[in-house]
């Protein structure tokens, strides 16, 4: 059969050779990199997300391999809702094999006493006490960031106490939409009354304009733990037999009277990124003896919070409660529905009741009292923190779409006059609309580039983020202009980094927000910018729906996208090129024959993952330089996982060898080196080493300086000569080189395929040994479902678009 993508055929490697396809099966592929599409193959967490209504979920355990981070390095990283990079399996892991996930990555437990591994979504290991700034005077964008994120959530939090109380879980759902956003609220606590009333509240006033704040003061970061606190910490584990590496990570992970709470209850252990139940398991028979047992009420409330935990690091928001129960069960609880109840009445997890629509059934807000009454429901149960998020984002969508005045005043005129074409046809919908989904490629960028150009022109405030600098740049380039001011990145815009200031009210000093990226927007990060607008203020959601998801929880773009809620402008704008050709009909489910005249697109079949090494070295050191001249700073090579014979570790050792070599004397590196540096979880940032002295590791990164402290680099910084599709995501070069081991074959999805091909932007390489798995992987292989409930919780707070 006729390979779809052929174009050329290169016998050595080269590309410039005459393609055709269809190498022999893969032979002797170690460990393979694959990507195991967030989740691996522990059975008992597996049904988790796999379980129930959830055909085809992501298996939440991080097991059997190495995974595809958003950006993380291999070992000791806090994550937040990010997935599992395990480390090699000698080293921190007791699994093997390499598949890809999209989070941030760590290593888990093992010889070296890593703690690194998958966090779970929850309380970040780390995170609270990373405090350890990057600069040695000042706080870091990463810092001012996660210090922004938690002033954000306490925000949340003050805002939801402010409210009704929890109804009892399991009442009666009523008419009324507030009374099963109530519903969908709430907590088996056994102390509430059965049905209070509720009444649907007004809209709020518009805000006055107050008196702009052009830049708010750095927000203070949280101190790490103090030393006396981290020694204590480390005498429990050591007398627990776990790893006193461990120790810094649990201080910050159980705050004060660490040492306490441990010895109270060992199984608190599994809050630190990475440790896994066997080993808490472990930890508690050394510290309890013979109390410890199965059915301990403090084990099954710890196990319960864990696997929503590793629910969160495959993308869920929340589960379904008998896909819980069952894993539970399957953890050996004796009691699964015990574990969940003692779960709730701590509240260390809330439950949920969300209406299941059906095809054809009026919407939410539409239904009679008897109707309402006779919906079918599912009972979810979550993290605080996560619900916390989807409902401050439903509450604050809401506010933007009734807070926006239906006829478009004099400056939006203005700039929708200015436009023509789908530009115009964006401007028109953002005039009158405080929200506005606009879909398309790379080549789409130039409609809300005109809008924001446009916008600005008119006298509006207007600001545009990106996921990454590099998108950040992309975009810049539609205005003719450099970064900065009216463009930057998601975490800069949060952190206070960037963008344009706040009001007296803490809101962004702004008329239209655009977002680049928009599917890479995790639940977390969507909420707080859309609490950050004030009302009266436009904002665009941009984005390619066919690319990977985000590294965090939730399914932002693709929830809004299924919601008739506001207006969706796709653009008419293709891509260019044979590349744009490929690209567009990989997002349609079809991979076919492309002409390349000028070799845009080479296939490089191979037989084992050693070929597929030694020829993708071959491609970025000699055959993409000499054909096209591009030399290998400017190639990316993307593989599906971290680890195997031909994962990111060996491809990195070899292209490092090849291109950069040296002993690596600062902690595995070299100036010269390519990395890729992440900052706060789920993010990554290509660069390259400069130099290292007694401050840090000293990188250059998006053109910044960055200095990382000596004790993070392990956790922070690995090399970037080969990355995932996942740490790709958001950027471009002027080449790509994607390797696609045999061992590859079972994980490889459409979005996977679609988003690697689509980081090139003059050629394309595919070291190919999976045979027919591509195309049918491109043609069955759609994304994995999440469990999220924001689509319902906008249904009821938002009428249909008209």
């Amino acid at each position: 059969m006729e390979h779809p993508v052929t174009t050329e055929q290169t016998p050595t490697g080269d590309t410039e050779g005459a393609a055709s396809p269809a190498p022999a099966p893969a032979e002797g592929a170690s460990g393979g990199a694959t990507e195991a599409a967030r989740g691996a193959a522990g059975e008992g967490v597996a049904e988790v997300a796999a379980g129930g209504a959830e055909p085809g979920a992501h298996a939440t355990e991080a097991a059997d391999g190495d995974r595809d981070d958003a950006g993380a390095p291999d070992a000791g990283e806090p994550t937040r809702g990010g997935r599992a990079d395990d480390a090699d399996a000698s080293a921190r892991t007791p699994s093997a094999g390499a598949t890809e996930d999209s989070g941030a990555g760590s290593g888990a437990g093992g010889a070296e006493g890593d703690a690194g591994g998958v966090e779970s979504g929850g309380p970040a290991a780390g995170a609270g006490g990373s405090g350890s700034a990057e600069g040695a005077k000042a706080p870091s964008e990463a810092e001012a960031e996660l210090a922004a994120q938690r002033v954000e959530r306490e925000r949340i939090a003050r805002r939801r106490a402010e409210r009704q109380g929890p109804v009892e879980s399991g009442g009666k759902l009523s008419g009324k939409a507030a009374d099963l956003l109530a519903a969908v609220r709430a907590v088996e606590s056994g102390e509430k009354a059965s049905t209070p009333s509720f009444v649907e509240a007004a809209p709020a006033p518009r805000r006055p304009a107050p008196e702009p704040v052009r830049r708010p003061e750095p927000v203070p970061v949280a101190a790490a733990p103090d030393a006396e606190t981290v020694g204590a910490v480390r005498a429990v584990l050591a007398e627990g037999g776990a790893p006193e590496a461990l120790a810094p990570q649990a201080a910050a992970a159980l705050g004060e009277g660490a040492e306490d709470t441990l010895r109270a209850d060992p199984w608190q252990l599994l809050r630190v990124a990475g440790v896994r139940p066997e080993q808490a398991d472990g930890f508690a028979r050394a510290l309890l003896g013979a109390e410890c047992r199965p059915d301990d009420e403090r084990r099954g409330r710890a196990l319960t919070v864990w696997l929503l935990e590793q629910a969160a690091v495959a993308g869920h928001t929340a589960l379904d409660l008998p896909a819980l129960t069952e894993a539970l069960g399957k953890r050996a609880v004796p009691d699964p529905d015990e574990a969940v109840q003692s779960a709730l009445a701590e509240g260390d997890a809330l439950v949920f009741q969300d209406a299941l629509e059906e095809p054809g059934a009026p919407p939410a807000a539409a239904r009679t009292d008897e109707e309402e009454e006779e919906v079918p429901v599912r009972v979810l149960a979550g993290l605080e923190r996560y619900a916390l998020a989807e409902e401050s984002l439903a509450d604050a969508l809401a506010r933007l779409v009734n807070s926006v005045p239906k006829e478009a005043e004099g400056p939006w005129e203005a700039a929708v006059a200015a436009l023509t074409g789908g530009a115009a046809d964006l401007a028109r919908q953002v005039a009158g609309h405080g929200l506005v989904l606009h879909t398309g490629g790379e080549a789409a960028r130039a409609e809300p580039a005109a809008l924001l150009g446009a916008a600005r022109a008119a006298g509006l405030r207007v600001c545009a983020v990106c996921h990454t600098p590099d998108g950040a740049r992309r975009f810049a380039a539609h205005l003719g202009e450099q970064p900065g001011g009216a463009v930057g990145t998601v975490a800069g815009l949060l952190s206070g980094a960037s963008g344009p200031g706040r009001d007296a009210e803490g809101a962004l000093d702004l008329d239209l927000l655009i977002v680049l990226d928009a599917p890479q927007l995790d639940v977390e990060a969507a909420a707080m910018l859309a609490e950050s607008l004030p009302d009266g203020a436009r904002l665009v959601l941009s984005g390619d729906p066919a690319v990977l998801w985000s590294a965090g929880p939730g399914r932002v773009f693709a929830d809004l996208l299924a919601v008739p809620a506001c207006p969706q402008v796709a653009s008419r704008v293709p891509d260019p090129g044979p590349l744009g050709e490929l690209v567009s009909g990989i997002g349609v489910g079809e991979l076919a024959q492309v002409e390349a005249p000028g070799k845009e697109i080479v296939i490089v079949p191979v037989r084992d993952a050693g070929e597929a090494v030694h020829r993708t070295v071959q491609l970025v050191a000699d055959s993409v330089p000499r054909a096209f001249g591009i030399p290998p700073e400017e190639t990316v090579v993307i593989t599906p996982g971290h680890g195997g014979a031909a994962g990111t570790r060996a491809l990195n050792t070899v292209l490092k060898e090849r291109l950069n070599p040296g002993p690596g004397r600062f902690g595995g590196f070299d100036p010269g080196d390519r990395i890729v540096h992440s900052p706060a979880p789920g993010r990554t940032v290509p660069g390259r080493v400069v130099r290292a002295d007694a401050e840090g590791l000293h990188l250059e990164c998006a053109g910044a300086p960055v200095v990382v402290p000596r004790e993070l680099v392990e956790s922070r910084v690995r090399h970037g000569w080969a990355l995932t599709a996942h740490q790709a995501v958001g950027g471009r070069w002027p080449a790509a080189v994607v390797v696609l081991p045999g061992d590859a074959a079972d994980v490889l999805t459409r979005p996977w395929v679609y988003t690697a091909f689509g980081r090139a932007d003059r050629h394309l390489s595919v070291v190919h040994g999976v045979e027919q798995a591509l195309p049918r992987a491109v043609a069955e292989s759609v994304a994995k479902p999440r469990t999220t409930r924001l689509r319902t919780l906008l249904r009821v707070q938002l009428p249909p678009a008209g």
